[in-house]
């Protein structure tokens, strides 16, 4: 009996040194907010801008303001060397006050010619001249007529090449178009501009009072966003401050590989990525926001707020065709240490956290992890 009890308690002792034992890493449910977002970058840019540029070649005389300056409708903004243009319109005004001078004469000549084809009838009709007389002078007559329906002409072409002249005077001095605020000036006094092929800018005017964020999607991503939806972003140094603001559009088409155009604000990308354009406008009444910062960009997909939340790790997808969208299985641990499974079924999900809609109850414990240790046999074994 001895030997045998003995044996029994040999056994009990390598079964107990032998033995692996669990330990449940665990997590407790509460409640909070969680939403679903699409993160991107974006730029900023002001929502209404114009680059004002010179319609007229020749030197800057003047620029009367500088980048920073606050402008209104119709200040004047830079001059322009107007003697080309102002030489080339009082010649203009020359030819016409001269054309008008032969226009006169020409309608004394037309009213003469008349009065000699009245005279010419008149002797013919009595047999006192001859009939090519008469002839002659209904030839001047029609003659005259001629050429002063000619000079009329050429005084129409002559103001309307005038008044082009003028107007190109008037481009010497250039004018804000809008309200708002000077960006930036690319030009310099004393420069020279060409405007022959193309028009030269100066500067940018940029209401700054409301901005756009332009912001690349990529197309992995692309399909959850859509116009309407809600979103925010920081600014590098802001962190604590967000902005709010609602998807206006997306871009059908990524950026041009050839190049960015005038009204676009993102260039092409130059990885093997595709990324889209998505629009949205932002207020700055404070001008907080300045062009060409740089935009941490959330477009929010879905939210709950004071809901339960779980640990995204901790619940276990069913993978069958017949399982519901969002359902999931978790271990949860009973208050004597036991492991029970639920059936989970969640909404609003994130990389971290997913909201419970049923399955699991605030202030439960789920199981996130577990640690399997080795008996004291088999560790010595090793």
């Amino acid at each position: 009996m001895v030997a045998m009890a003995v044996l029994v308690i040999a056994a009990l002792a390598i079964w107990w040194l032998g033995r692996s034992s669990v330990t449940y890493e665990s997590a407790v449910i509460g409640r909070g907010d969680i939403e679903s977002s699409v993160s991107a970058v974006g730029k900023l840019q002001p929502r209404r801008y114009v680059d004002v540029g010179a319609q007229v070649s020749g030197q800057i005389l003047r620029l009367h303001v500088q980048a920073g300056d606050a402008v209104k409708k119709g200040q004047l903004l830079a001059e322009i060397d107007p003697s080309v243009q102002k030489a080339t319109v009082d010649a203009g005004r020359a030819s016409l006050t001269g054309l008008r001078a032969q226009l006169a004469e020409q309608q004394a000549q037309h009213m003469l010619a008349g009065q000699q084809v009245q005279r010419q009838r008149q002797l013919d009709a009595g047999g006192a001249t001859r009939s090519e007389d008469v002839d002659i002078a209904e030839s001047n007559l029609t003659q005259a007529a001629a050429r002063v329906e000619h000079l009329k002409a050429q005084i129409t072409q002559t103001s309307a090449t005038l008044q082009a002249d003028e107007v190109r005077l008037g481009y010497t001095n250039i004018y804000a178009t809008m309200d708002g605020t000077i960006v930036s000036v690319d030009a310099r006094e004393g420069q020279t501009l060409n405007a022959t092929y193309q028009t030269p800018n100066i500067m940018r005017i940029a209401d700054l009072g409301r901005m756009t964020v332009w912001t690349e999607v990529s197309e992995a991503e692309v399909r959850k966003v859509r116009a309407g939806m809600p979103v925010y972003f920081t600014t590098l140094g802001a962190d604590r401050r967000r902005w709010h603001g609602e998807v206006r559009q997306v871009l059908p088409a990524p950026p041009s590989p050839e190049g960015k155009s005038a009204d676009t604000a993102l260039a092409p990308s130059t990885s093997k990525v595709i990324v889209y354009t998505a629009l949205f406008d932002v207020d700055n009444a404070d001008g907080e926001l300045m062009p060409q910062m740089t935009a941490q960009v959330s477009f929010v997909s879905a939210a709950a707020r004071d809901v339960v939340v779980a640990p995204l790790a901790a619940l276990k997808p069913i993978k069958s065709e017949l399982a519901a969208p969002g359902a999931y299985t978790a271990r949860v641990l009973d208050a004597d240490g036991r492991i029970q499974e639920r059936r989970v079924r969640a909404g609003v999900r994130n990389r971290v956290s997913a909201e419970v809609l049923e399955g699991l109850a605030e202030g439960e414990r789920i199981v996130t992890g577990e640690q399997r240790h080795e008996g004291a046999l088999k560790r010595f074994q090793l």
